[in-house]
């Protein structure tokens, strides 16, 4: 949002030298010509429209924010009085702002403008005079300035204030309330009567805050930052509401106020915030409008839509990445896995200091990425009758499936070819192939002899040279639901009373189990991918997952969406894997 400046005048005479304060009313509901794209306008600010939750605000020099010099105080206090907002300030002890003071004391510097952002605009015309009256005005900082803009704002001087017929009791609440005094504050000022003027229950006010201030520990103050009232921070935090409407989750304590919104709710901001006026408009047109104008209510469906795809999709996850590496495409074109040979060690430096060069086989896998995409529509009925359940079960559907189409990929490069696995470009052999010494002759179920001798042939591969070990650690064992209860009771660990019952394998592996390989018996041993990958999944770099857009209906009446996976998947090395083809 832009950032706006109001400026008004104010009397000297309501600074008090002492304190360091002055009290100013900073905005009234008095029209300010502006200009925007479309010309020039009247702005409205109507004291109703102030989000006064930021009470201590920066008192700055002619609005600089470049440096710290520049901030002279503070706010004591802001408040709505009637059609006005009055602000209680006070100035800072340092020895650069005095000379400030004593400007506002003799009536040479009486220019106070106020920094605010608005978060909507409600148009109208005042005769020929096209205006924008504010929806919600938040108040940023308070500005010392020569050159004001609002006639009617102004500092309220001792003699004004005397004027006010305001009832007594009333303004005893009033500036107690203001400075945030305790009861007996107000009971004295009762007590006293005819003896203290209202002038005086008012310095009284402020020299009794400033003392409390003085004596306790600062409270810690939450602020409203730039980015807080961002239309895009407001509508991601609207998303994040619906969704959890949508998911049945918890949300965050800043979108928690958006929970009890419906889609119409939603519809009316949205409009409000690209200047569209909607108390006369039924749900049906509300809807329209949101739908096809140019407000950010499509984006504000999208985004919640992606958010509960995107949870759906996780949740749905194939244990298969767990064993797999994963890394990003720039583009569709065949991805290219480079492996470099080991050293086998350093070699000795001749009695003349020779370092003989070293040199070391390659050899390349590949694979590319593939587009798998489906789309829904969210009908103009479901959108009238708020039928969040319907986009919700949309939404979960296609983040599932999502996750299943990567599964499936990643499956089957371990059970094509009858569990051999897709044929490696190193050597023109399957995966898995007994000259690879990562398959075994005889299937077997897991048990402590087996899970050695699988844990044996991975220490003891060799690298590219066929010379150097690698020592592949094990790290995960994957079954699938047949084999779940068995693999688990051979991983616990057992506080033997033995030495011949100790279970070598507690501790050191992780169980996977992949539901997708139903009755199979097969099982599989990896390594740690970070360290020796075997697999290797991607994305397209701009489009990391499932991604969720949307248009307006063409062939429905309604929302149409549509959910787009770039994946690709392929086998790069066999040296960090083991399998064993079960019973």
């Amino acid at each position: 949002m832009e950032s706006l400046t109001r400026t008004a005048t104010f009397g000297a005479t309501s600074y008090n030298a002492e304190t360091r304060t002055f009290s100013a009313v900073v905005a009234t509901d008095s029209p300010v010509l502006r200009h925007d794209a479309n010309g020039p306008f009247l702005e409205i600010l109507p004291a109703d429209a102030f989000d006064l939750s930021a009470q201590n605000l920066p008192v700055l020099d002619s609005h600089n924010t470049s440096t710290v010099r520049a901030v002279l105080g503070r706010t004591l206090s802001i408040r709505r009085e009637g059609a006005e907002i009055v602000a209680d300030v006070q100035l800072s002890t340092a020895e650069d702002v005095g000379p400030i003071g004593q400007r506002i004391a003799d009536g040479t510097l009486r220019g106070v403008s106020l920094g605010y952002r608005v978060a909507g605009w409600s148009p109208g015309r005042n005769g020929g005079q096209r205006t924008k009256t504010a929806l919600r005005v938040i108040p940023r900082e308070i500005t010392l300035t020569s050159n004001p803009a609002d006639p009617n704002a102004k500092v309220r001087t001792m003699e004004q204030e005397t004027l006010e017929t305001e009832d007594r009791a009333a303004l005893i609440a009033r500036v107690r309330a203001a400075h945030n005094l305790p009861e007996e504050w107000a009971t004295r000022m009762a007590d006293a009567g005819d003896e203290i003027s209202d002038d005086q229950i008012r310095q009284d006010a402020r020299e009794t805050a400033l003392a409390a201030r003085q004596t306790r520990t600062a409270p810690v103050i939450r602020t409203a930052t730039p980015a807080q009232d961002d239309p895009a921070v407001i509508r991601n935090r609207q998303a994040e509401a619906l969704a959890a409407r949508m998911g049945g989750e918890a949300p965050s304590d800043a979108a928690r106020p958006f929970m009890g919104y419906g889609l119409a709710d939603h519809a009316r901001e949205a409009l409000a915030r690209a200047g569209v006026a909607t108390r006369a408009l039924g749900t049906e047109e509300l809807m329209t409008r949101a739908m096809h104008g140019t407000s950010d209510f499509p984006a504000l469906l999208t985004e919640s839509g992606n958010r509960v795809l995107t949870g759906a999709y996780r949740r749905a996850e194939s244990p298969l990445k767990t064993i797999a590496r994963q890394r990003t495409a720039t583009d569709f074109r065949p991805l290219s896995v480079l492996k470099l040979g080991e050293f086998s060690g350093l070699k000795k430096v001749s009695e003349h200091g020779e370092i003989k060069a070293m040199t070391t086989g390659e050899a390349k896998e590949g694979y590319a990425l593939e587009t798998f995409g489906g789309t829904f529509a969210l009908s103009r009925k479901a959108l009238v009758n708020d039928d969040l359940g319907a986009f919700g079960r949309w939404s979960e559907m296609m983040g599932r499936a999502a996750a299943e189409t990567e599964a499936a990929q990643l499956l089957g490069l371990l059970t094509q070819a009858s569990g051999a696995g897709p044929i490696m470009g190193e050597d023109g052999k399957r995966l898995f192939h007994a000259d690879h010494g990562n398959l075994t002759q005889t299937g077997a179920a897991p048990d402590e002899s087996t899970l050695t001798a699988a844990r044996k042939a991975l220490r003891t591969m060799k690298g590219l040279d066929g010379k150097t070990p690698i020592s592949a650690t094990p790290r995960f064992i994957l079954v699938g639901p047949e084999l779940e209860t068995d693999v688990e009771k051979l991983l616990a660990s057992i506080y033997a009373t033995t030495t011949d019952d100790v279970n070598p394998h507690a501790g050191k592996l992780s169980l996977l189990v992949e539901p997708r390989l139903g009755t199979s018996k097969a099982w599989w041993v990896f390594s740690d991918p970070a360290v020796m990958p075997v697999i290797e999944y991607a994305y397209l770099s701009s489009a990391p997952g499932p991604q969720l857009a949307s248009r307006d209906g063409w062939e429905v009446l309604g929302r149409e969406f549509r959910v787009v996976l770039d994946f690709g998947c392929g086998a790069t090395d066999w040296r960090g894997a083991f399998c064993n083809p079960g019973e």
